[in-house]
């Protein structure tokens, strides 16, 4: 398939990833490289991926982390069927695949094998857990964060809580993508493949390593987040006049002073026990019941540009669905006009990077199952006859 002229200008072109995977994680690691110009063919079985047909929550699976990668559908319990996965992770630099250990090497598709037909191949393996006594486990993204202690710190005591995304998946198909890229690099160097693998038991801890760091510095255990104990005395959510939140940070004393002035507190400002953050700290309980009445005087649309001018980290509280009409979001380009598999338009978020000041791509086009079968199979070589008489034996589709 012939690469436009921006896609060539990407840093990936070039890359052939194939990919065997499923839900979050895997299609993770593809999105990722497809947006620096990586080609990826997904392998979905006959009738396509079920991650496309789920349903609540996982509606959104699909259409996020799949654009701009191409779609063939094939019986993988076929032989047929499996010599063309062989076939085309054959001429490939990547392989990245999320099913439970053990399936891909009952296929026939594992690393050793691949490796043999391919010995310059990066073979991601994204997983619920890394080497060791849990590696057989099956996992999923809440069941590592509640394991790991990321939902122990997010909920109130007592009360677990997972986050409000698919952080853990989304992170370990970035380890996994970072994994990948560092491969690619090493095999300038070595002339070989290698095999890589993140996952989502591993990916839980590092994020709650702070509060490890937190554990070993200190000697107190960290304590979950809505009962924390705050590092510094105005950090929280405020209610406005008009029932809107806007959460508030003031982080250094620089700013203390600085809120002082845009709210004429200038008794505050000149009080010699809140001159620093630790004293502030100490006199928090008494603080934060001033700041609150104070941020009730103001409606939302009031409050907002005040805290603008003052330069102090502050957010209006936002929904998943207000990020479509962000102004900075459409005006910076954070969003990329997507094409959903029954034609219909929406914008989703791109790759969030910038690359020589630039984002380096700009949203694209969901496949239909088996949208590239012939197109595929016809860069191995093959002839719409023998496509045809194996999309009759329902070995493609």
């Amino acid at each position: 398939m012939a690469a436009s002229s921006e896609s060539a200008s990407l840093p990936l072109h070039g890359i052939k990833i194939v990919e065997f995977t499923h839900m979050v994680m895997g299609p993770a690691v593809g999105a990722v490289l497809v947006e620096l110009g990586a080609e990826v063919v997904r392998i979905e079985p006959i009738g396509g991926d079920s991650t496309r047909s789920l349903l609540g929550s996982g509606a959104g699976y699909f259409p996020m982390y799949n654009r701009n990668k191409r779609s063939i559908c094939l019986d993988l319990k076929s032989a047929d069927g499996l010599d063309l996965a062989r076939r085309l992770c054959a001429a490939a630099d990547v392989v990245v695949e999320n099913f439970r250990t053990g399936t891909m090497d009952k296929l026939g598709l594992g690393y050793e094998a691949l490796a043999a037909l391919n010995p310059r191949l990066i073979y991601c393996s994204e997983k619920g857990f890394l080497s060791g006594p849990y590696e057989k486990r099956a996992a999923l993204d809440e069941v590592t964060q509640m394991m790991g202690g990321l939902a122990y710190m997010t909920g109130p005591p007592g009360r677990p809580l997972r986050a409000g995304t698919s952080v853990i998946d989304v992170t370990g198909g970035m380890f996994g993508a970072i994994a990948v890229l560092a491969a690619l690099q090493q095999r300038q160097t070595s002339g070989r493949g290698q095999k890589v693998s993140s996952a989502l038991f591993e990916t839980t801890v590092y994020l709650v390593g702070q509060h490890m760091a937190q554990m070993a510095v200190t000697g107190q255990p960290a304590k979950p987040m809505p009962v924390r104990i705050s590092a510094w005395a105005i950090y929280d959510v405020f209610e406005t006049r008009d029932g809107e939140h806007v959460f508030v940070g003031i982080v250094s004393d620089g700013l203390w002073q600085k809120f002082c002035e845009a709210f004429s507190l200038a008794e505050l400002a000149a009080d010699e026990t809140l001159k620093t953050n630790s004293q502030r700290v100490l006199q928090r309980e008494a603080l934060l019941p001033r700041v609150r009445d104070l941020f009730r005087t103001y409606s939302k649309a009031e409050l907002v540009p005040i805290l603008e001018r003052t330069g102090l980290p502050f957010a209006p509280i936002g929904k998943p669905e207000d990020m479509f009409e962000d102004p900075h979001l459409m005006a910076s380009g954070g969003l990329g006009a997507t094409t959903l598999p029954d034609g219909r338009e929406t914008r989703l978020p791109i790759l969030p990077i910038e690359m020589d000041g630039r984002r380096p791509s700009q949203g694209g086009k969901l496949a239909k199952p088996g949208e590239h079968t012939d197109e595929v199979l016809r860069d191995l070589g093959m002839t719409s006859a023998s496509i045809d008489e194996l999309r009759k034996r329902r070995v493609v589709a």
